[in-house]
């Protein structure tokens, strides 16, 4: 596993701010479950994710691409009063 550096990503990349937010989108992706382009390899998502934008795979128009939903969890409900303490 070679090492990845800021520097292969900004060859793919107009400016690291820019950097940031695609690589940050693109580890939430791999790590909620999206398929990668390249073999895992034992990395982190944002290791793949810096390595998927090194080589070219994943470019700015991640950035276009629309927020899956999030799963909303709803409140548990008590059905049962909680007893006092010390009974």
């Amino acid at each position: 596993m070679a090492r990845i550096t800021v520097e292969d990503c900004m060859q793919n990349v107009d400016n690291l701010f820019d950097l940031v937010l695609i690589a940050a989108r693109r580890a939430r992706q791999l790590a909620n479950g999206a398929p990668s382009t390249l073999e895992w390899e034992n990395d982190k998502a944002t290791v793949l994710a810096l390595r998927e934008i090194a080589g070219g795979a994943i470019n700015q128009d991640i950035l276009d691409e629309p927020d899956p939903p999030v799963a909303v969890r709803e409140p548990e409900s008590f059905d049962r009063p909680i007893p006092p303490m010390g009974d």
